[in-house]
Order: structure tokens, then C-alpha cells, then sequence
């Protein structure tokens, strides 16, 4: 069955995609869902102008991601905690705490799910934050934790 994808569907396609999906894939999962709609002759050029729109608007979030990086890379975000007399915290620097940081240092806002902290920051000193605001723009803030 050849169907024309509404929204982006992971593992399968793209808005605005002519896939094609086995037969109960579109009828009992794409279809009653609104993800897709079936192909026919009449909807591809309503496909194409999917596939332009979805293209226009990566292009302008990955700039202004590229934007975002370009302030943020060069920046030395400092966040105090309080810590014990070895360096380590008395608790811990989460993704929340880094994106509360750059809001209130650079101006400019993070969502704390972008940055890729796989576990907290437990101990005093720079440590580098992977940031993925793109699925092409990816980079990393330094972020300084000092004691408060």
C-alpha cells in the first residue's frame, strides 16, 4: 500500500513522504491514526508541497540552533553549590540546573531535554555539556561548578 506520511513517523518516514507500508500497517495503524493518507495520482503534488514546507522549516530551526551555538561554545557558564571540603557537592548539578544557568547567564533558553547529562555533575570544577539542539547541530557548553 503506497501512503502519503502527515506527520513524521519514526523508523518510517517523514511528513510528506510516498512510502511504501505493508497493507494492515497503513489500514490499521497509519490511517485511523491521521499519520498518513493513502497515495493516489491526484496527492502527489500535494506531497511535494509537504516535503517543501518540511524542508523550509528544518532549514530554519538548524539556523537558528547554529545561532544558538555560535553564542553559547565560547561562554563559561558558572553555577555555585554547595560543597564539602574534597570538592564533591552536597548534592548534585542537574540537566534542569545547567538550562536554569545559561537562561540566566547567556539569555537564552534551553530545554534541559537537549542536553544530553547522562548523569549529574557531583563534584566542583569545568565539566563539558553535550548539547543536540538539531539533528545536525550538536556541540558542547562549559560549564564551571564553583563553590558557593
Amino acid at each position: 500500500m503506497r501512503v502519503v506520511l502527515r506527520t513524521d513517523v519514526e523508523g518510517v518516514g517523514k511528513k510528506g513522504d510516498i512510502i511504501e507500508v505493508a497493507d494492515g500497517f497503513g489500514r490499521n495503524y497509519l490511517i485511523p491514526k491521521g499519520r498518513a493518507f493513502k497515495a493516489t495520482d491526484g496527492v502527489v503534488a500535494q506531497a511535494a508541497s509537504m516535503r517543501k514546507s518540511r524542508d523550509l522549516k528544518d532549514a530554519r530551526d538548524r539556523e537558528a540552533a547554529e545561532v544558538v551555538a555560535r553564542q553559547l561554545v565560547p561562554m563559561v557558564i558558572r553555577i555555585p553549590a554547595k560543597a564539602g571540603s574534597e570538592g564533591r557537592l552536597f548534592g548534585s548539578v542537574t540537566a534542569a540546573d545547567v538550562a536554569e544557568a545559561v537562561a540566566a547567564q547567556a539569555g537564552t533558553d534551553l530545554d534541559r531535554r537537549r542536553l544530553d547529562l547522562h548523569e549529574p555533575i557531583k563534584s566542583l570544577g569545568v565539566h563539558e555539556v553535550p548539547v543536540k539542539l538539531h539533528p545536525e547541530v550538536e556541540f558542547r557548553i562549559t560549564v564551571e561548578v564553583v563553590s558557593a
